[in-house]
């Protein structure tokens, strides 16, 4: 096993430190830039509180989007303009914004500059209350491809000709 901080390889067992709020499997020269934690027992479970010991506290995990948010449709490349274009246009400023949706100033500002994509959620609001299309759907795509010229392909030339001979 390798020290998650200076990448050794470690020498007998790992010890678990807290480093700036987080929980590395450390050899002992590193230990003591932290404040090493005890671990429970694996043999005691994870899955329910021993009697007289409180149950360990568990950081909210911020969930990365994944294959199945996009079956409804991307994300807009432009969704930070299109915000800020359709919150100018009722004369609100990003704070104002912000009070209408309940949410932070700083989360509408990294939004509007491509800096944090929405949260369905959030995204669902903000289309509500700017009255704003974000999402990227199939049925728009197919739309836009319908009205255009159709152009031979490199195959349907190839086919055209073994038809003729």
């Amino acid at each position: 096993m390798q020290c998650e901080l200076c990448g050794a390889r470690i020498q007998g067992p790992p010890k678990t430190v807290r480093i700036e709020g987080a929980l590395l499997e450390v050899c002992a020269q590193c230990a003591k830039y932290g404040t090493e934690v005890q671990m429970p027992k694996k043999a005691e479970g994870r899955g329910k509180p021993v009697a007289g010991r409180p149950a360990p506290a568990t950081a909210p995990v911020r969930r990365r989007r994944d294959v199945l948010d996009l079956i409804e449709g991307e994300i807009v490349d432009d969704y930070g303009q299109r915000i800020r274009t359709a919150r100018m246009e009722r004369g609100w400023s990003q704070k104002d914004l912000a009070m209408e949706l309940k949410e932070k100033e700083l989360l509408i500002k990294k939004i509007e500059k491509g800096d944090l994509i929405p949260e369905d959620d959030l995204r669902i609001r903000l289309e509500r209350t700017l009255n704003i299309r974000l999402i990227d759907t199939t049925e728009d795509t197919s739309e836009k491809k319908k009205g255009g010229r159709v152009v031979p392909t490199l195959g349907d030339v190839i086919s055209i000709k073994k038809i003729q001979k």
